[in-house]
């Protein structure tokens, strides 16, 4: 599985079509880079091993002298030995080393079992060192590597190293071995020499970099360098100039910082300041490499082969230094040096500058290095010796027994809050060291025959940060001090009553030992050096002899501490927290959730919010998904026309801002800037059909475009930076105004309204449409410096509509068919999301195969969905059951998720399935081939039916274009009315579109897109709505009226059903609320009568009198919005009003079923000529209904709905070419003051999970007050008092105004002027389309209570 890459240091972009990071300046780094490091003409692959001498082989036992570790060569057989090494025991503390001889470059290892036996190792761990001394184990995928051995005596298993090394003694731990045998090995180690120069560094001397020039300025930089220190702080390289730039590369708290200042426009340098940490734990003596590649802003920082990209803050360019660069530490200079910097103290090799090799030239004494005491080229080594523990661990060390004084220290690092750091039974009590939350905690206990003494002691802080830390215990008698790290006012003193007597054993780590007094906490895992013992320090060595103490499971001479925290795998700025043995992400405040923080919570776009059934709001989108891009706010109106959903970005420029002073030389430029990044506006209008911004430029004297000669006066900037010459109305390349495009403007000799020079004010606006070009991010005005000349501009929000992505599919219509594309990019995270609806029983969806591993989802049965992959360990499958069967045609949304964590499965959001990776294994998913979609390689098992939204790693695969060009796939796909119909509400009929789907309302009562949104009206005294069912034809009538004729064809006008449904409100009785008459006397009405109560009267024939239903006796005449629901089908009548359980009447046997020749349809009042019923026109026709009608339907016609559609055009100057079934009499206004809550919510949609705090949102008209108890008595009669007087007076008022001013009462309303046909949109979509139609604007000359 291990492998070698030969790579440049430079980590450029990877130029793939999922690579998730910015793109940087690739080309220019590699030629940069190859100043640096030449790349090898042959390969690293030398066998190492083989030519050394025996002696070059040790091991930590020998069986016998015939298994000694010089016969652990690869291919050894029994000549003279026994064929390969073999140890004593077969236990974990075995190991086998090679001392290369010098040091090497490592890129491979290979193992054979010792020679025809039954000896052989299945899995080792790699441990290499410079000097024999201070082991670094080899890490790969976050972890201390496991290597997988032998199976037989025979094979070989070669394994490349994915992180080459650079060592000179390697050592073999074996872990597991054969079980039939023991431990057995021969081994080659595979690579190449290595040679560098390299500066030993004491923290004085520091190594100038003098430049040829007195100032640089430096456009580009390549820093490459490796390091090795045992100490925490450190300045590696600094340079600085007088204009406030710098760069700074240092040590803090054992994390590399890097410090960088281009410098600022704004406030001197200060925010051009950048500062950049990466790394841990890099004081391990250890050797690490370091690459810095700046082009302008663009950084590279490279440590140890993981990048991270950034961008400096500032506007400039340049690195402005002066003198010099210096390493190992703060120049010389005089100048003041603030923060206290510690110089850099241990050794650098191969430190180059822009292809200066720094460490040569300062051999040759070509640099200036008089700051050194004693300049040494080789590395001076330290001298510590770390011992590694983990859960079961411990170290037992002798110390003074019977003795007054306990004095012990010792350093220590971990990750734990907490642990057991020391135990110690005493003569006659217990000593505890502990870690508790982070914190240094001491027990002492001494029980005595007269009294028993216990002294508590806390100090430190954080203390698990994996930093190393000191602590110094000192207890005797009536006395003890605790300190840390050293510091004064870390010491805790203690003077309570104390007598101690010391038992001479300590154990470090760990204690699991019965004991009367147990330690709170019973192991350690982590790190300890330093150790003193009764103020003596330990000899380590003789542990390891095994002379002196005793250990169990501990590693010496090594620590083998990971910080999983680095690189940091919790995406998109999650907190990183970590233990000993895994680590987890904080993902909130991100937006994103997760094990790693990768997936997004937020939908893409306010199209995918719509198709969730929410309403027009403020929402969070995520257009990238996992990618890049953070989510940010946006505007959603679902209400749009023609079923658009329109998502809208504001700006900061205030509206008709004033400019003035400007001219062609010195213009003056409005920065436009967004509620959102530039990147994330762009993502909206990339996937957006259709943008625009509306721009207005009103002028007096100032000219526009027009100009002599030489660019125009004004222009404005867009995506990407570039000038445009056009204005809006207009289009790119066209230097002309929407009056120029329209040819009426002003002065026909002008292409602007503003390019006359008018002196008065004159305006050219209109909508810039080009989206490419979009938003406008900045606007130049230049002809408004002369006498009298002013200009005011407006540049409005950003607009679009449509989210190509949501809809982008692709139909795959026969078993072999497929769409390839490039490889998929998910090494340690991946996500895949999409929808599907199919017929078919299975099906793959897609695959991606790599060497052994691939990735792939399928469709496995009608009710399972898997989700399969490999990343070196093994298949893993993650299926989904559904409860129901996923084939039935409709869209299904999958989602899938695979990172270092966990792997996860989603289907619908319904129906979820997780499973966590192993602790220890691969991590990297490593693929290859093509992607394929539809099937899996090579056409197998192909998926029948549609995917659409396919999106991997927040990018969405453009499955139209692809299927264009593609046999048996078909671009688009159709059949979403069978998934999205039930959205479409009151009898509204789902219309399939290329890229979605509408609800057309044109049958319903109801608009909105999904006919959810109530059409009614305010009716005046007099006002009446008449729907005629047989209106004579008319030649040339328009479409719609043709289909409202056609509703009730001749032989339906003989009714044996009917269906009624309307709201009402009204304060005034009697009235007809519907009368719905015939040519012969049947009708239907439904009345309020003379004491508000209502009435539905049925005339069918064959009855003296109409049968009378009495729904309520209450006075509905309350002005509160009422619902009746009416449906007869032959003699059985159901009737509801309100909420109320519907109650069932029967006709009477006498009375005729039919409703004979239905001719017209009256609401508010009755006009009818033809027969009528008399009584009821008498008692409750006049004045007429006074209120509001709403949700008026009559067995699929709409009649109030279709009545304000011809008020909308009347008031819009609109002449229909033919009569319409429908007119009105009076004033009639569009008003949803009768509409009633639904008694069935119109969709079912899911809650919020991301409510935002509307600003825009209206006050609550009643909100409930609540009173507190005791409220005075006498206030309250005083103010009802008053309240009764004021409420007669303003009643006088009232009618008095009314009589003054009766009959001149006038309305007005907002109402949409109409709208073209197409062969989509419903004749309804038209009616009123305002921002508020409910809104009634009075006059203040009448009023109504």
């Amino acid at each position: 599985r291990e492998r070698q890459c030969v790579t440049v240091d430079c980590v450029c972009l990877h130029v793939l079509w999922l690579f998730p990071l910015p793109v940087l300046f690739c080309p220019l780094f590699i030629f940069l880079s190859l100043h640096n490091h030449s790349l090898p003409t042959e390969k690293c692959d030398e066998a190492l091993a083989s030519p050394l001498p025996h002696t070059a082989f040790t091991s930590s036992s020998v069986f016998s002298s015939g298994y000694a570790p010089g016969y652990a060569k690869l291919n050894t057989i029994k000549q003279g030995g026994a064929g390969g090494w073999s140890p004593l025991d077969s236990d974990h503390y075995q190991w086998l080393q090679v001392d290369l001889g010098s040091r090497r470059q490592v890129s491979a290892i290979a193992t054979q079992g010792r020679y025809s036996s039954s000896d052989w190792t299945t899995q080792y761990r790699l441990l290499y060192s410079d000097t024999g001394r201070n082991w670094k184990p080899y890490h790969q995928d976050g972890n201390i590597w496991a290597f997988s051995g032998n199976s037989n005596s025979e094979s070989a298993v070669r394994h490349e190293l994915q992180q080459g090394i650079v060592a000179r003694f390697l050592r073999l731990i074996p872990v597991g071995w054969s079980e039939e045998g023991r431990i057995g090995l021969r081994i080659e180690v595979y690579g190449c020499s290595y040679w560098a120069d390299v500066i030993n560094f004491d923290g004085q001397g520091v190594i100038s970099y003098r430049f040829k020039v007195k100032k640089m300025k430096i456009i580009k930089d390549v820093i490459a360098l490796r390091f090795k220190t045992s100490e925490s702080e450190g300045v590696i390289l600094h340079g600085e100039g007088q204009q406030g730039d710098y760069i700074t590369l240092e040590l803090r708290k054992a994390k590399l910082l890097l410090q960088i200042n281009l410098g600022s426009n704004q406030y001197g340098s200060i925010l051009g300041h950048t500062s950049v940490t990466t790394g841990s734990l890099l004081d391990d003596n250890h050797w690490h490499s370091v690459v810095i590649e700046r082009y302008r802003r663009n950084v590279n920082f490279t440590l140890d082969g993981h990048t991270q990209h950034f961008r400096t803050n500032g506007e400039f360019d340049h690195l402005d230094l002066d003198y010099e660069l210096s390493f190992g530490g703060m120049p010389y200079s005089g100048k003041p040096v603030g923060g206290g910097r510690k110089n850099f103290k241990g050794c650098m090799e191969s430190i180059n500058y822009n292809g200066d090799n720094i460490t040569d030239l300062a051999r040759r004494k070509k640099l200036d290095t008089s700051s050194f005491r004693n300049l040494s080229f080789t590395c001076v080594e330290t001298h510590t010796f770390p011992v590694f523990f983990n859960a079961t661990s411990f170290l037992q060390l002798p110390g003074r027994a019977n003795h007054n004084t306990v004095s012990v220290g010792f350093q220590f690092r971990t990750w734990n809050p907490d642990a057991l750091l020391l135990f110690s039974n005493l003569d006659d009590g217990t000593l505890e060291i502990s870690l508790e939350e982070g914190k240094i905690l001491v027990h002492i206990n001494v029980a005595t025959e007269a009294k028993n003494y216990r002294v508590d002691l806390l100090s430190g802080s954080s203390l698990n940060d994996g930093q190393w830390h000191a602590v110094r215990l000192v207890a005797k008698e009536n006395f003890a001090m605790l300190t840390v790290d050293g510091e004064e006012v870390s010491a805790v003193r203690s003077t309570s009553p104390l007598s101690i007597t010391t038992g001479g054993t300590y154990h470090l780590g760990g204690y699991f030992l019965r004991t009367p007094l147990p330690p709170s906490q019973r192991s350690f895992q982590g790190c300890m050096q330093a150790i003193v013992v009764d103020d003596q320090p330990a000899d380590l060595h003789a542990v390891e002899k095994g002379t002196v103490g005793a250990f169990e499971n501990i590693s010496l001479d090594m620590c083998a501490i990971i910080d999983r925290c680095m690189p940091n795998h919790c995406e998109h700025g999650g907190r990183c927290k970590q233990t000993w043995d895994s680590f987890s992400c904080n993902c909130d405040g991100t937006g994103y959730s997760g094990a790693t923080c990768h997936t997004s919570v937020h939908e893409p776009s306010c199209e995918a919010y719509k198709h969730l059934g929410w309403s027009s709001d403020t929402y969070w989108i995520d257009p990238d998904g996992s990618g890049p891009l953070g989510p940010f706010k946006v505007n959603c109106n679902m209400t749009g026309e023609e079923d658009k959903v329109w998502t809208t970005v504001r700006n900061n420029l205030p509206p008709r801002i004033s400019i003035t002073g400007s001219s062609r030389e010195r213009r003056t430029v409005l920065q436009v800037n967004y509620s959102s990044s530039m990147d994330q506006v762009t993502a909206i209008t990339t996937s957006a059909e259709h943008c625009e911004q509306q721009i207005i430029y009103s002028c007096r004297m100032s000219r526009l475009l027009n100009t002599p000669d030489g660019p125009p006066y004004t222009w404005w900037v867009g995506r990407g930076s570039e000038k445009h010459f056009y204005w809006g109305g207009s289009g790119p390349g066209i230097e002309k105004c929407a009056c120029g495009m329209d040819k009426n403007c002003t002065d026909p000799k002008y292409d602007c309204n503003c390019d006359a020079d008018a002196k008065q004010w004159r305006e050219d606006s209109g909508l810039l449409t080009y989206k490419e070009h979009l938003p406008v991010s900045q606007v130049a005005v230049g002809d408004t410096h002369r006498p009298g000349s002013e200009a005011k501009l407006t540049v409005g929000p950003l607009r679009c509509h449509g989210d190509n992505n949501y809809w982008n599919a692709a139909s795959f219509t026969t078993p072999s068919s497929y769409l390839h594309f490039a490889t998929f990019q998910g090494e340690t995270s991946a996500d895949i999301s999409f929808y599907f609806k199919t017929s078919a029983p299975y099906g793959v969806f897609l695959e991606n195969l790599g060497n052994t591993d691939f990735i792939r989802l399928e469709l496995k049965s009608p009710t399972v969905v898997s989700f399969s992959f490999d990343v070196g360990n093994g298949p893993v499958e993650l299926t989904v059951h559904s409860a129901a069967p996923l084939n039935d045609d409709q869209w299904h949304r999958v989602m899938a998720e695979r990172n270092i964590k966990e792997a996860v499965l989603q289907v619908d959001q319904v129906y979820r399935t997780s499973r966590l990776a192993p602790a220890q294994g691969h991590t990297r998913l490593e693929l290859f081939s093509q992607l394929y979609v539809g099937s899996a390689a090579g056409g197998q098992r192909g998926f029948l039916g549609c995917i659409r939204a396919l999106r991997m790693n927040g990018i969405t695969l453009n499955l139209e274009e692809r299927a264009k060009v593609t046999p048996g796939v078909m671009s688009g796909c159709q059949g979403h009315c069978t998934s999205f119909g039930m959205y479409c509400r009151n009898g509204g009929k789902c219309v399939e579109r290329y890229n979605g789907y509408l609800c057309d309302c044109t049958t319903t009562a109801f608009n909105g897109p999904f006919c959810t949104k109530d059409v009614g009206g305010f009716f005046e005294a007099g006002t009446l709505v008449k729907y005629n069912f047989m209106p004579e034809p008319v030649p040339g009538a328009s479409k719609d009226t043709k289909a409202l004729t056609q509703q009730l064809m001749p032989n339906d006008v003989n009714l044996t059903k009917e269906e009624v449904t309307l709201s009402f409100s009204t304060s005034s009785s009697p009235a007809i609320l519907m009368y719905v008459s015939s040519k012969t006397q049947d009708y239907l009405a439904l009345v309020l009568r003379n004491n508000g109560s209502l009435q539905v009267r049925y005339n069918l024939g064959g009855l003296r009198e109409p049968f009378a239903i009495d729904v309520d006796q209450r006075n509905l005449a309350n002005g509160q919005p009422h619902n009746i629901n009416v449906s007869r089908q032959n003699r059985s009548i159901s009737v509801q009003l309100d909420h109320y359980p519907p109650v069932n009447y029967k006709l009477p046997d006498a009375s005729d079923i039919q409703f004979d020749l239905v001719k017209t349809l009256f609401l508010g009042k009755v006009y009818e000529t033809g027969p009528i019923d008399p009584v009821l026109i008498e008692r409750y026709n006049s004045p007429g209904f006074i209120g509001c009608l709403s949700r008026v339907q009559f067995n699929g016609v709409a009649p109030l709905k279709s009545a304000l559609r011809k008020a909308a055009d009347a008031q819009a100057d609109s002449h229909p070419a033919s009569a319409s079934p429908v007119s009105y009499q009076g004033k009639l206004v569009q008003s949803n003051c009768g509409a009633s809550p639904l008694t069935i919510p119109p969709m079912s949609a899911a809650p919020n999970p991301w409510p935002l705090d509307n600003t825009d949102a209206e006050t609550p008209l009643n909100e409930e007050r609540v009173i507190p108890d005791g409220v005075n008595r006498d206030s309250a009669i005083i103010g009802g008092i008053i309240a009764v007087v004021i409420f007669t007076i303003l009643c006088t008022l009232v009618f008095l105004i009314r009589y003054m001013f009766r009959h001149k009462g006038t309305y007005h309303t907002n109402e949409a002027k109409g709208s073209g046909e197409s062969a989509t949109e419903s004749a309804d979509t038209a009616i009123i389309g305002t921002d508020n139609p409910e809104t009634i604007d009075e006059s203040k000359k009448e009023w109504f209570i």
